[in-house]
């Protein structure tokens, strides 16, 4: 049997390939718990200093593995679907967005299909999100389901899109196609279908050589602007300058500004 999850690790990148192509990469267990473990593997590589995810096949991702749920359905013994997506989520469905989103080297998403459902939460938990011209993202969970969005979507739209049209896009389940999506600015760029792979490396091999500490700095920085208002965010970022001003990266910068050189930034911190 195939693995659900392919991974490889080259000159300091890494790929994750959500390997269940010829099913359109559901979020089976198998292909989550896959998953898992390779950003376990990351997390604990230190010779990693970026991360592509993306998937073979057609698809991206389309979201939930609905033949799973038909059987679990059938089996009365281990509670209603409810609990036991409820439980899945849990166990596995969160750690996975929690997982990417806090891994300490950045996270390029390759969208090569279509992103359906949780798959298009999987892929926005990433730090930057490039399309195929091809690809689409589509949430059916209103209109197909009666359920809501889940695997971070109702987080992440909204924050990149507005609440206009995230709502939209949930309540409507139109399919929104990777140019408009990256007009819109929920990704980062929509590209040719056959540029996707080497542009994908191209972002990895250019975030991995930033300074690997600023990376987790910066989306906290990030993340902290949406509670705080004007006067607290200027604060923390007065505090957070001062002290990494006095370390070792923003000192390679100005010598590398001063020697008119690009600067060579140590691994993950």
């Amino acid at each position: 049997m195939k693995p659900a999850v392919l991974f490889e690790s080259r000159e300091g990148i890494a790929t994750l390939t959500l390997n269940e192509g010829d099913r359109l990469n559901p979020l089976s267990p198998a292909l989550q718990q896959g998953a898992l473990d390779a950003l376990r593997r990351v997390r604990e590589d230190r010779s990693i200093r970026a991360l592509i995810l993306t998937a073979a096949g057609r698809a991206f991702c389309v979201g939930a593995d609905l033949n799973d749920f038909s059987e679990r359905a059938k089996d009365a013994s281990r509670g209603s679907l409810g609990t036991q997506v409820g439980q899945m989520l849990d166990q596995t469905g969160n750690p996975l967005v929690a997982e990417l989103r806090s891994l300490p080297v950045p996270v390029v998403c390759a969208v090569n299909g279509v992103a359906a459902g949780g798959g298009v939460g999987l892929a926005l938990a990433a730090d930057l999100v490039i399309a195929a011209r091809s690809a689409y993202f589509y949430l059916p969970f209103v209109p197909a389901l009666g359920a809501v969005p889940d695997m971070g979507a109702s987080w992440a739209l909204p924050r990149a899109v507005g609440r206009a049209r995230a709502l939209g896009l949930a309540l409507l389940g139109d399919k929104l196609d990777a140019p408009r999506a990256a007009d819109w600015g929920l990704i980062w760029a929509c590209v040719d279908d056959a540029a996707l792979a080497q542009e994908a490396w191209s972002l990895a091999r250019r975030l991995a050589a930033l300074p690997g500490h600023a990376i987790a700095e910066t989306r906290a920085l990030f993340a902290a602007s949406e509670r705080n208002h004007l006067m607290q965010q200027l604060a923390l970022e007065r505090e957070r300058q001062a002290e990494l001003i006095d370390g070792e990266s923003f000192a390679e910068g100005m010598r590398a500004f001063i020697e008119r050189r690009p600067p060579v930034f140590r691994g993950r911190g």
